[in-house]
């Protein structure tokens, strides 16, 4: 919970709530990834400091918990929501957050919300949002919670309601979690989901040390990965090593995938990489980091050039022998059994990362898994083709999802003979509850970390 901010003025729209709206408006009508358009229109208004971190919250904010906003609206509104003009829509986002959430006064969040009502809607609109929102200050968010879901008797509903997630996300979290998940664990991890995520760096190995990114103010080591450095506060584009590409911004999960990937044995040769998916470069990165310290060739892959272009800015820095080519990784240019380790981090649903891409949530819908996971299971028969006898494949997602992880793998293993699983969870020993099977699981609640998977597939023939 944020500290209380009144508005500026009663006659002028706040420009931080402006901002706020305006990237909302992005993200909903023009699909705009929230970072990217929260940090140009920050910089195009100029706003730093408190009006920047206040925008940031509204932002954030209401993407996360746009779910339980829209429940708690529609319970104040005498019309379906989808019928409410979208930027009137947004701006009751905005002020029911404020209400709800933050520490505001009910009073000024009632009157800079209908300001900005006024200003991006007109007169008409204003009044139906004062009389919404005082609707809504009438309780406060526990009092909601329990009127709504009172009239709510499933218990996956329930819970989508309460932590602001669609319902069947719900319960393919639950069902990835597994049916030996302590009572309650499902709520633990529903409710990080709406917590914003530490920002970690990796110190990209001899180009960058640990200890030089533990020089900046409140930074700490990461939990588990050697190369992580977690910062409390400040923007990474600060620290001269992440300017200078010798470091980056990088979760620590992803870090730990390829550190987990890499300490796979391999019969034989071991100088041959593939990043088979390496959009956007953070893991080709310190895969070609590695791979320079242990004289391995790495092999980029992206098939979308502006993605293709971010991975060559991630290598520019990396010495070695290192090359990126825009194809398709399911038919690139490069002969069957080519190569000693192939890395398929596939394009997924992303329900790993919902705290760092809170708008994903309400994007993706169901039939985006089957959709993927036809994808990832050419990907994964790609990469076996491309890996030489002997050699070594890596399958991670950044998805939970039972159809994404187990059920891509179980049907390769079922499909081909000339495939051998590798047990993957003893090659990271310093990773605490990661289960019994032989295939990781991150989970932002236990590791706090992005939610990966990892399997990794040895050819045998």
């Amino acid at each position: 919970m944020t500290s209380r901010r009144e508005p500026r003025s009663r006659s002028t729209v706040d420009p931080a709530r402006r901002a706020a709206y305006d990237v909302l408006h992005e993200v909903g009508a023009e699909g705009a990834y929230a970072n990217l358009a929260l940090r140009q229109i920050l910089a195009d208004r100029g706003l730093d400091g408190r009006d920047s971190a206040f925008s940031t919250e509204l932002v954030m904010g209401c993407l996360r918990y746009r779910g339980t906003l829209d429940a708690v609206l529609a319970a104040c509104v005498d019309r379906a929501l989808e019928r409410l003009d979208p930027r009137v829509l947004d701006v009751l986002r905005l002020g029911s957050y404020q209400i709800l959430y933050l520490a505001t006064a009910d009073h000024a969040a009632v009157s800079a919300t209908v300001d900005l009502a006024r200003s991006v809607a007109g007169e008409g609109p204003a009044r139906l949002v004062n009389a919404v929102l005082r609707k809504v200050t009438r309780t406060d968010l526990s009092g909601w919670l329990d009127r709504i879901t009172l009239t709510v008797p499933d218990p996956t509903e329930q819970l989508a309601i309460r932590y602001s997630h669609p319902a069947w996300m719900v319960a393919a979290l639950r069902d990835a979690l597994g049916s030996d998940a302590p009572r309650g664990e499902i709520e633990l991890l529903l409710a990080r989901n709406n917590e914003a995520p530490a920002v970690t760096l990796v110190a990209r190995p001899g180009l960058a040390e640990v200890d030089e990114l533990l020089a900046a103010p409140g930074s700490e080591p990461g939990l588990y990965s050697p190369w992580a450095v977690r910062l409390a506060s400040g923007k990474p584009g600060a620290l001269a090593a992440v300017r200078q590409q010798r470091a980056g911004v990088q979760d620590e999960g992803s870090q730990l995938v390829t550190m987990a990937f890499l300490s796979a044995e391999v019969a034989g040769t071991d100088h041959r990489w593939l990043d088979l998916c390496a959009g956007p470069g953070g893991k080709a990165a310190l895969l070609a980091s590695l791979g320079a310290e242990r004289g391995a060739t790495l092999l980029a892959v992206e098939p979308r050039p502006a993605r293709a272009k971010l991975v060559a800015s991630a290598l520019s820095r990396v010495g070695g022998s290192h090359q990126v080519v825009i194809a398709d990784g399911r038919a690139g240019p490069w002969r069957p059994a080519g190569f000693d380790r192939v890395l398929v981090d596939a394009p997924c649903t992303g329900l790993g990362v919902l705290r760092r891409r809170p708008e994903s949530r309400w994007r993706r819908v169901p039939a985006d898994v089957s959709v993927l996971a036809r994808l990832q299971r050419e990907l994964l028969h790609a990469a076996l083709n491309a890996v030489r006898p002997g050699g070594v494949v890596g399958y991670a997602t950044c998805s939970p999802h039972i159809a994404e992880t187990d059920l891509v793998v179980d049907d390769l293993l079922a499909d081909r003979d000339d495939v051998q699983e590798v047990a993957a969870v003893p090659l990271l020993p310093g990773v605490p509850d990661l289960g019994d099977g032989v295939r990781v699981r991150l989970w932002p609640h236990r590791h706090d970390t992005d939610g990966m998977f990892l399997s990794i597939l040895r050819r045998t023939t």
